[in-house]
């Protein structure tokens, strides 16, 4: 039992429905049906044509999305489609057959690109890597994570942060990136081309019960916060976290002093230790709360920074 979780996705296109998994069903590769002959390697997608309603399937590396015919709308069979493809992965239903190729190797492509810590690239990848994101301080961290256990072999890597489709980077003094640069990216790109796990099974499975656990706590946290503090929470998620997600960082919220109007924050990944992280919690973070919530904030501080 694989305890595979489906979650129903809209998309901008009324006649697709995005059926995402909390978990990966390929590795590094994409697939797309027009019909069940064609869908001949996915056993998956041959059920699903199954349902007369079913235009086009196409299989990504954590989600179905799945076309229909006008002859039904979504939101009268969406539930139902999503209760059958969580059934049958649960079972252990295939979803791709198993095919070499004469390499054995997935095409990837890794581009290096810099971000406003000096100390921090970022290495993306046109392949989903993770489901959420993950930061290791050392190699005891990367335990269950087999390619940063492999990046701290290198005597110049600190600090790795991963999410999504890219690996951040943080090096210490004693190389530059014009030295190093080259030799990461193609380290990283290898190792995802031979179809190496970034992560393991017991990692993804760890980080599943932590999520929902700090899903949990985190909603209760929230709950319990005054309003202030959920209005900052709010403010970070909506118009702090993108930019800076963006940037290679994460940024999370830690406390609010109602007394001296003080926003603490905790930084990750490219921000954790940057030179210019003050002037961005400055003029950016710290005007932006100060605008917003006219009184309540005057001073945004990282606990970490």
């Amino acid at each position: 039992m694989k305890d595979f979780n489906i979650n129903i996705v809209p998309t901008t296109t009324a006649s697709i429905v995005k059926f995402e998994a909390d978990k990966f069903l390929t590795r590094h590769e994409n697939f797309e049906f027009k019909n069940i002959d064609e869908a001949a390697k996915s056993p998956l997608a041959q059920q699903l044509f199954y349902l007369p309603f079913v235009k086009t399937v196409y299989i990504a590396q954590n989600f179905i999305a799945i076309e229909k015919y006008d002859i039904v709308e979504w939101a009268d069979v969406q539930e139902e489609v999503a209760e059958q493809i969580e059934t049958y992965l649960n079972k252990g239903g295939e979803v791709i057959k198993q095919t070499k190729t004469s390499s054995g190797k997935v095409p990837v492509t890794v581009y290096a690109e810099s971000t406003p810590n000096p100390a921090v690239m970022k290495f993306v990848a046109n392949k989903k890597l993770v489901l959420q994101a993950s930061e290791f301080k050392n190699i005891d961290d990367a335990k269950h994570a087999p390619l940063v256990q492999k990046l701290f072999h290198f005597p110049f890597v600190k600090e790795v942060f991963i999410d999504e489709n890219y690996v951040s980077i943080q090096k210490y003094e004693m190389a530059g990136w014009e030295e190093i640069t080259m030799e990461l990216r193609e380290f990283i790109r290898n190792y995802i081309e031979e179809g190496n796990e970034v992560l393991t099974k017991e990692s993804v499975e760890t980080a599943k019960a932590s999520k929902e656990a700090s899903e949990d706590s985190k909603q209760a946290a929230f709950e319990n916060l005054d309003d202030t503090s959920q209005q900052i929470v709010a403010i970070l998620d909506e118009y702090i976290k993108p930019a800076v997600a963006s940037d290679g960082g994460n940024i999370l919220f830690d406390s609010y002093n109602e007394e001296n109007k003080t926003v603490k924050v905790i930084l990750q990944g490219a921000c954790s230790g940057c030179p210019s992280s003050t002037m961005t919690l400055k003029s950016g973070i710290e005007t932006m709360l100060r605008d917003m919530l006219r009184g309540k904030v005057e001073y945004v501080e990282a606990v970490n920074g």
